[in-house]
Formats: C-alpha cells, structure tokens, sequence
C-alpha cells in the first residue's frame, strides 16, 4: 500500500461524494442555470455570514479574482512572506492586478495588528497606495498554524482605522475552525472576501469558493470570466463540494490528531533534526545537516510512503481522509527502517 503524504489534495471522492456527483442536477451555470452550482454557492456563503458565493476550478482562481476585485493598479497588499498568494501564485499579483506586496515577516505567517500599522504608506505620489490586507488561514507554509477570531478581529480594527480591506485565504480555514471552535458566521463579518478550498482537506475533487457581497461576487464573476474560469454543467463538481461541506468538516479532527502521531513517529527517527509544531494537518520537519532531503524521500518512497520537499532541509507531509490506523501501523515501520 502506498502512503500519499504529499498533500491532502490528493484524495478521490469517497462513494457517498460519487452518488451525490452522480445524482447531480445541472445546467449551464455561464448562463447561472445549473442549480448545484448555485446551492453550492448559497451554501458557502451562508456557512460564512456573507451575502453571495462564487464557485471557482481553484483556490489560485479564487485568490486572484478576490485581490483583482478588492484592488486597482498601484494599489499595495500587505501580506506575509510565507504567504501562498506570494510564493506559490506564479506572481499573479503582479499580472493580474498589476499590484505592489509589502512583505511582513510575521509569527509562522500569521500577521498581527502592529504588522498593519507599521506597513500603510502615507499619501504620497512616490509611493503605491495601501489598499489590501490579505491573512491565511491555516498558513500551509507556516505548518497549519491558525489565527483565532479575536487575533483576526484586531487586525481588522486596524483595517478600518485606516481605510483599508480584507481578503482571506482560507484554503484550510475549516481546520481552523475545527480547533478553535469558533462562529465561521463571523468569518463574514471582518473579511471583505474569502476563499474556501472543497479540494484539499474536505476531499472534493475540484473546485472552490469566493465569498463575499452581492456587489463584489457580480464583479468577480465577470474577473472569473476573463480568467477563464467560467464553467459550464459544473454542477457535478459541485454537487461533491455540497457533499464536502456537510460531511467532511467535523472529520477533521482526525486528521489533526494523525498528524501528531506522525509527529511523535518522526521524533524518534535519529535522521530528524526538528519538528514544527502541528497544530493541524501538516506536519513539516528539517532533517540533519548531514541528510540530503532528495535522498530521505526517496527511502521514503521505496518503504511505500511519499513527502515533499518543503524548501532547505525541511520535508512536509500532510494527513488526509485516506489516512487509517493501518496506515499509521505502516509509517511508524517505515520510519524506524530510516
């Protein structure tokens, strides 16, 4: 059996998620008459506390048409370093909204209010204009570290002191939500968009949302069109994320705790220098000065078990809605065979 750790993307729908696909009604949803995309789309903004949805093939899609749609040219976002808009985006900031990045250096990736407050350019022609505020939520880069609500209030606070919007990428925003047991309600009540992906942890297999106002979500749906991500019978896509959202989000729980057992597994490997906290489902470790990465992921590989290489001498793996205690059985052998 082969153990995928690479990323919780790589799942396949589970057999209630097929029927639902399968049972699906559609229709052509460019002309916004397939009724599971639409469901899909009030379902998430519900959840959410915000007044309209938009049904996107990814969350790449949903973060670009929600910083094009918050911002104009010579505007700036602040964000941090870490941040997947930033380093994995293919610097679709740059071409597609023709913006400026202020980079903070955050905790894990995570900003605090005094990052906000530090970074807003005055009014002045030699600078671009301060405009957006975009957090992640969880920070893939800094290991699934997650904000509260109240941490994500106070920057908010400081947004509306000085004009300013919110856009978060929420990609694995409900393992947050999981964790700190929050109202997602008031997710609606502090961003002024956000972006949920179906595809990694709640196992879809494709798609996400952007969330936000009636006015913005018109706007992003004719940016959604431009990119060329306007779909047609997509309701069969959507019908697994509808699935997703009612089944899948509790579950995460499990992944959170699997991730810590594999964090107590790698503990005991002499080849592990340091492992990051895990506080949800992505566990990243630094091998020893002395272990080449390439090298340990492919004794990895050969004792059944895939990881990725996460930059320098750090390995991520991340747990899913695959991962079972069998398998577990199977990474703690395959550890130990190091």
């Amino acid at each position: 059996m082969q153990i995928d750790l690479r990323s919780d993307t790589i799942t396949k729908p589970t057999p209630g998620m097929l029927e639902a696909m399968m049972s699906a009604r559609v229709g052509d949803d460019v002309f916004e008459e397939d009724p599971t995309v639409s469901e899909l789309e009030e379902k998430g903004a519900s959840m959410l506390g915000f007044e309209a949805g938009l049904f996107c093939p990814s969350g790449t899609m949903t973060n670009q048409i929600a910083i094009r749609t918050l911002t104009q040219p010579q505007d700036e976002v602040i964000c941090d370093k870490r941040s997947h808009i930033y380093l994995y985006e293919a610097g679709g900031m740059a071409s597609n909204s023709m913006v400026s990045v202020e980079l903070v250096d955050g905790d894990r990736g995570r900003l605090l209010p005094a990052h906000v407050t530090e970074n807003v350019k005055p009014d002045d022609i030699h600078f671009p204009r301060t405009k957006l505020v975009a957090l992640e939520n969880t920070v893939n880069k800094g290991g699934g570290c997650y904000y509260s609500m109240d941490q994500m209030r106070a920057i908010r606070s400081v947004c509306d002191m000085h004009g300013l919007v919110m856009h978060l990428d929420g990609a694995r925003l409900f393992n947050a939500l999981v964790e700190t047991a929050d109202d997602p309600k008031e997710i609606g009540k502090i961003f002024d968009t956000t972006s949920i992906c179906l595809s990694k942890g709640l196992g879809a297999p494709v798609g996400s949302l952007l969330l936000s106002s009636n006015k913005n979500i018109k706007k992003a749906r004719r940016i959604r069109k431009v990119y060329g991500g306007a779909m047609r019978q997509a309701g069969y896509l959507a019908a697994a994320g509808i699935y997703a959202l009612d089944n899948h989000i509790k579950r995460l729980k499990k992944d959170h705790i699997n991730a810590r057992k594999i964090a107590g597994i790698l503990s005991g490997c002499p080849k592990v220098d340091h492992i990051a906290p895990v506080d949800t489902n992505i566990v990243i470790f630094t091998v020893n000065k002395d272990v080449d990465v390439n090298d340990l992921l492919l004794k990895l590989r050969k004792n059944n078990m895939l990881a990725l290489a996460f930059g320098g001498k750090s390995i991520r793996m991340v747990t899913h809605l695959d991962i079972d205690g069998d398998m577990l059985t199977e990474i703690e052998k395959g550890v130990k065979a190091l």
